[in-house]
């Protein structure tokens, strides 16, 4: 594995060192913290910021109605009889 050597100010490996669990490294703990896990509590405890509004959903609504009505023109659709 390569590696890298940074300098940071002694408040900041403080910091970093609080943040350690166990015997984890500093690089684990970066990860850790830069790059949280996907899972689906992550997930859930988001989905008020992601959620659509009733007139984006109506907007989405009559697009998806409107592409049914004029299905695209491609080789696939075609030999599938449509």
């Amino acid at each position: 594995m390569a590696v890298k050597t940074i300098t940071i100010d002694l408040k900041a490996y403080e910091l970093l060192a609080r943040e350690k669990q166990g015997d984890e490294s500093f690089s684990r703990v970066i990860r850790r913290r830069l790059r949280p896990e996907k899972t689906a509590r992550r997930l859930v405890a988001h989905l008020a910021e992601v959620s659509l509004g009733e007139d984006a959903l109506q907007r989405t609504e009559e697009l998806v109605a409107g592409r049914r009505r004029s299905p695209a023109k491609s080789p696939a659709l075609r030999r599938r009889g449509r």
